[in-house]
């Protein structure tokens, strides 16, 4: 993102919910039936949602809420001037971010078969922190090797960085495999475009941003693709229970562990 831009970054985000669709037709993990109705809805629902989230982050459109707080923003020319300086840098950066979303597919691919032979949420997310950690340290260690520059002062820096570990790393990643192992990878890469909303929602009650109309249209467009494939998932399953005879009014009280692989 250092090599291109926060908006190219959001944009590259969309192509996560389209590879792991892919690769969940491939790896047979979803069902896809071009003359079924429901396949028809989660294919047009993805395409729907992703251009959405394009919309949020590339259309502008007149302002509808001004909140006066431009001075504490970037000017976005001379972000733009800065990034299109150097369009080597811009398409490495966008390179990078496009293979990054793609490891991202791959990995909740892996993730869904791993969790259904081990089906022990919290320690899973255990490992794959601790494996996390074991990588990072010492490339860390070589690109920075003045450890001065290592201190963190006790002030909102320390609260971020406690905040990203907790909450972002260990908190959302277990919520993550969990989504992964109930209702598999399609579902769950579905939400990305739908957090580009929810975050424009959230920076205009709580960080005073501006609200603009591509941004209503985009989160709008994003709503209705996310539910249009919900309904295709639903009615799937669905028709998947009476096929195979179960009792829809009845469904089984079982739920997936999280800590016991045993149960």
């Amino acid at each position: 993102m250092s090599l291109s831009s926060p908006t190219l970054g959001s944009a590259m985000s969309n192509l996560n919910p389209a590879t792991t669709f892919i690769l969940a037709i491939i790896f047979r993990m979803e069902k896809l039936k071009l003359r079924s109705l429901s396949s028809q809805a989660k294919i047009i629902g993805t395409a729907v949602t992703i251009a959405g989230a394009i919309v949020v982050v590339l259309y502008k459109g007149p302002m509808l809420i001004t909140t006066h707080n431009d001075q504490l923003k970037l000017p976005l020319s001379s972000i733009v001037l800065r990034v299109m300086s150097d369009r080597s840098n811009w398409l490495i950066g966008g390179a990078l971010l496009a293979t990054c979303y793609i490891l991202a597919s791959i990995l909740s691919i892996v993730q869904v078969k791993v969790v259904k032979e081990y089906p022990a949420v919290f320690v899973l997310v255990f490992f794959f922190n601790l494996s996390a950690f074991i990588i990072s340290v010492p490339v860390c260690i070589i690109s920075e090797p003045n450890l001065t520059k290592w201190n963190v002062p006790a002030d909102v820096r320390l609260l971020s960085i406690l905040y990203s570990g907790i909450v972002g790393s260990a908190f959302v990643l277990m919520v993550n495999t969990w989504g992964l192992q109930v209702k598999g990878p399609v579902y769950v890469a579905l939400f990305r475009p739908l957090s580009i909303a929810i975050t424009v929602i959230l920076g205009v009650i709580f960080l005073g941003d501006n609200l603009y109309l591509g941004s209503v249209i985009g989160s709008l467009i994003i709503s209705f693709g996310f539910y249009t494939v919900i309904w295709g998932k639903s009615n799937e399953e669905k028709n998947d229970d009476v096929s195979n005879g179960y009792n829809i009014e009845s469904p089984n009280d079982e739920v997936a562990p999280l800590l016991n692989p045993l149960k």
